[in-house]
């Protein structure tokens, strides 16, 4: 019989998107407890999910011996010191994005985890849309070929109502605007396919919404692999689209607009010509369909806490993620190209926040 982890969830908001990754893995997990500040909700979702007990307190969770992995859908500022206290008691951790608020952050959880033995998994669950998988897949066996230019646009709208909520558009409680908290995704799936950036030059700006943090932005990256990117991020588009379009050597894939399902099928992927147009055909025809989402995040955690491997989205993941918003918040203050990683020595590494920084 396959083993069940029994999760813990923090939260009530995003926490429903969790739970329903949950229950379509209903074999791989149960969800005994959710604790959440807001009753109301937190009963809610304990309600329409079937969780038995609803807790206010989160230390009863720590507490616990019954209790595998604590799943943090918190806000940001709260995501370190959650995680942290959950590795330390022994649990394992899910966390939302953005992960953290530095580099620095991500750096002192690699140790946490080395000494408690616990895993951390970072939430990048767009990763595990059927057509970025396929492009995954073109990468892995070769056939893309030489990478020259990836564009991403991330052109969404949130009214003055979306920022009422009392952490949003702060920095010390968002930690960040829509490059941090709403573009993360599609910059994550730069990074999954591509690898590491290497320099990054950024203009941001608020433009639109009565908010401390940005709400538009323009990055111009080189990546590691020789490649360049064009990234583009608003919050003032009242069409809302996020589209990725990867030209390589032998084949040009672009995605479907539909905002927030941009790594789902059906994406377009058109050789060079038509005896390469076969191969990548032949290659797409031989993969096997999964689920995706938080559905297939959740189910390949499952695997690796069982396997003792490496999770899915790792915190490695994460800091490449976390590098890109530290670099353009810095080229963007400083009028200047910012070339990564980002070490110890940078002046944003413990903080990008401008109080802060």
């Amino acid at each position: 019989m396959t083993r069940k982890f029994r999760v813990a969830v923090i939260g009530a908001g995003i926490a429903a998107r969790h739970l329903t990754g949950f229950k379509w893995n209903a074999d791989l997990f149960e969800v005994p407890v959710l604790c959440s500040l807001d009753e109301e909700r937190g009963r809610r979702l304990c309600d329409e999910y079937g969780i038995p007990e609803y807790v206010q307190d989160v230390e009863t969770l720590f507490a616990r011996d019954d209790i595998d992995i604590i799943d943090i859908c918190t806000p940001p500022h709260s995501h370190f010191d959650l995680s942290r206290r959950a590795l330390e008691a022994g649990k394992h951790v899910i966390c939302e994005k953005p992960l953290f608020g530095s580099v620095a952050d991500v750096d002192a959880m690699a140790e946490i985890v080395r000494a408690t033995g616990k895993t951390i998994m970072p939430i990048f669950q767009y990763r595990y849309g059927m057509g970025l998988q396929k492009l995954k897949r073109l990468t892995e066996l070769g056939i893309t070929g030489r990478a020259f230019l990836t564009t991403i646009e991330t052109h969404w709208w949130r009214s003055p109502d979306y920022f009422a909520v009392d952490w949003r558009g702060k920095w010390k409680t968002e930690l960040g605007g829509g490059l941090l908290g709403h573009a993360i995704h599609a910059h994550d799936m730069l990074n999954y396919i591509h690898g590491p950036c290497d320099a990054v030059f950024a203009y941001g700006a608020t433009l639109n919404n009565p908010i401390e943090t940005e709400d538009t932005m323009a990055l111009a990256v080189r990546m590691k692999n020789g490649s360049l990117a064009a990234l583009s991020m608003t919050l003032n588009s009242h069409e809302e689209i996020s589209r990725l379009r990867f030209c390589f050597e032998n084949v040009t894939v672009e995605s479907i607009l539909e905002p927030y399902t941009m790594g789902r099928d059906p994406w377009r992927f058109i050789a060079k010509d038509e005896a390469q147009q076969k191969v990548v055909d032949a290659a797409l025809a031989e993969m096997e369909k999964t689920e995706d989402g938080y559905t297939r995040q959740f189910e390949l955690f499952h695997h690796a806490l069982l396997e003792g491997g490496a999770p899915p989205v790792t915190l490695q993941d994460a800091r490449n993620s976390l590098e890109l918003v530290t670099a353009a918040y810095h080229s963007d203050r400083t009028g200047m190209p910012t070339p990564m990683p980002i070490a110890a020595d940078h002046p944003l590494y413990r903080s990008w926040l401008p109080e802060l920084g």
